[in-house]
């Protein structure tokens, strides 16, 4: 596999202060660049931009392995035990999940550990750990 390029994200928040906490306290992602209207977040070494609007996010969602999924979200691929660890400080910080850490897929191709929460402003996250890397594109 070749190295992978960082991927930019621009997605809605409704207060600029709470994405700040959430993705910079909680989360952990260090703030780059940021004006009145929007912050940059380096998200796992990757560009994410929170961008103030109005509008609230509706997340809808899709059946996948006996779980309600929500669409849209995002989130990145993290290794077995980073997951663990990062999943035990999401829940010691009090953030709800919509689906708890539980593995996907057990025993198939693709088998995975994966939790999904919402950001202050409804956008749905999701971080997922392969036991096997190599399982990530398995079909």
């Amino acid at each position: 596999m070749s190295k992978l390029a960082p991927f930019h994200l621009a997605f809605p928040v409704d207060d600029l202060q709470r994405a700040r906490h959430f993705y910079g306290g909680v989360l952990g992602c260090a703030e780059g660049r940021s004006s009145a209207q929007w912050i940059d977040f380096d998200f796992f070494g990757h560009q994410i931009v929170t961008h103030l609007t109005p509008e609230k996010i509706i997340p809808q969602h899709n059946p996948v392995d006996g779980h309600a999924v929500p669409v849209p979200h995002f989130g990145v691929v993290l290794d077995w035990d980073a997951f663990h660890a990062f999943a035990a400080r999401i829940e010691a910080a009090g953030v709800a999940f919509l689906i708890a850490p539980c593995i996907r897929f057990q025993g198939l191709a693709g088998e995975q550990a994966t939790m999904f929460f919402l950001d202050p402003a409804g956008n749905a996250l999701e971080f997922k750990a392969f036991r096997d890397p190599a399982a990530l594109f398995a079909k």
